[in-house]
């Protein structure tokens, strides 16, 4: 997993809102990118729905959230679409960017990746690194302090 200071490695990549260029947000907003295992299982939708209910915290700080996962953008439109997420969600199907992040696999590749989530800062660098379904207060708070 890349640690705190690192630069935050740039990637291009179909969502379910037309491509993402993270270059284009990088150096100018912080980004709070959420790498979760699968569509519609209990534990990714409760944390992209609470991104969701959370929307204007985070639009507090013009962050820009997106989820990643390798779903195919398929997948991705039909679950934004039943939970209404009106954020991005990124198909990693060639898992590049979860390598270019250091988001291991889980015990024997069964979900093929790990939960995580990085808080990128103004500055292109990752200020939040951590495992699992992180509160909306601890990542509002990065947000709060980042650069």
């Amino acid at each position: 997993m890349l640690e705190i200071g690192s630069h935050a490695p740039d990637f291009t990549a179909e969502s379910t809102q037309g491509e993402v260029r993270l270059a284009d947000h990088l150096g100018k907003r912080p980004i709070v990118l959420i790498f979760y295992p699968k569509d519609e299982t209990p534990i990714c939708t409760k944390q992209l729905c609470a991104v969701r209910d959370s929307k204007t915290r985070y639009a507090e700080f013009d962050a820009l959230v997106l989820g990643v996962n390798p779903g195919s953008i398929d997948e991705h439109r039909r679950f934004a679409a039943k939970h209404r997420y009106d954020f991005p969600l990124i198909s990693d199907h060639d898992q590049a960017i979860r390598q270019k992040y250091g988001v291991g696999e889980l015990l024997f590749g069964l979900l093929g990746q790990q939960r995580i989530v990085f808080v990128i800062g103004k500055d292109g660098k990752i200020a939040y690194a951590r495992k699992g379904n992180r509160p909306t207060d601890e990542i509002v708070a990065v947000l709060r302090g980042t650069p």
